[in-house]
């Protein structure tokens, strides 16, 4: 039984999983003037359980080496957050979805270094065997949402009065704003709940 389902609750299926993110109250940042970038929350099945597709980057870029990420980056021009994300996936691990496949939009998040990054929930289904076709990405990897649905770790700073957030993960950790785009999203699809994350802070070395 996954962590917080209770006997009543149904299988964590596409379907169930749709339902709850497509009708989730998203909130966006109204930030024009920031660069608009757009990530990848792609839903994969591996040994049949939901899992979440995330990428290492490579050790040797000099922007946030060996972090956890989700695919994605910068907007093209006239391009939507969908659009974006769809692109990202397809180049940096060589997944390619139609906009059939997009479940629904989460809150922006806006980083330190001025970008609103908008998360774009897809479901790809049965999928594994990616590598990194792109020089930013090392590993990618296919972790059950059941190991991702966990209670984060908040942490203080004197640089902000927002708390830092992490999730655990394979012995090191997520940090936003990647973890705060996995957190709403596990709650979301595993719970059905209504958090925000908007206020959760990134880590002092990421604010460049």
């Amino acid at each position: 039984m996954r962590y917080g389902q209770s006997d009543d609750e149904p299988p964590l299926t596409r379907d169930a999983i749709a339902a709850r993110v497509s009708g989730f109250p998203r909130v966006a940042a109204g930030r024009p003037d920031l660069k608009q970038a757009a990530v990848a929350v792609c839903v994969t099945e591996a040994a049949g359980s939901p899992s979440l597709l995330l990428t290492r980057r490579a050790a040797r870029l000099r922007s946030h080496p060996g972090q956890w990420a989700l695919p994605g980056g910068r907007r093209e021009a006239g391009e939507s957050a969908v659009e974006g994300a769809l692109r990202e996936l397809a180049e940096e691990v060589g997944l390619r979805l139609g906009s059939d496949a997009v479940l629904g939009v989460l809150d922006d998040y806006v980083t330190r270094s001025g970008y609103t990054m908008t998360p774009v929930v897809c479901w790809a289904g049965p999928a594994g065997g990616q590598a990194g076709t792109s020089t930013e990405v090392a590993e990618v990897h296919h972790i059950p949402l059941a190991d991702l649905d966990v209670e984060p770790r908040l942490i203080t700073i004197p640089e902000s009065g927002n708390p830092v957030i992490q999730l655990p993960l394979l012995g090191r950790y997520l940090h936003a704003p990647t973890a705060a785009i996995v957190y709403q999203f596990c709650r979301i699809a595993c719970r059905g709940a209504v958090i925000r994350v908007a206020h959760y802070e990134q880590p002092v070395f990421a604010w460049r």
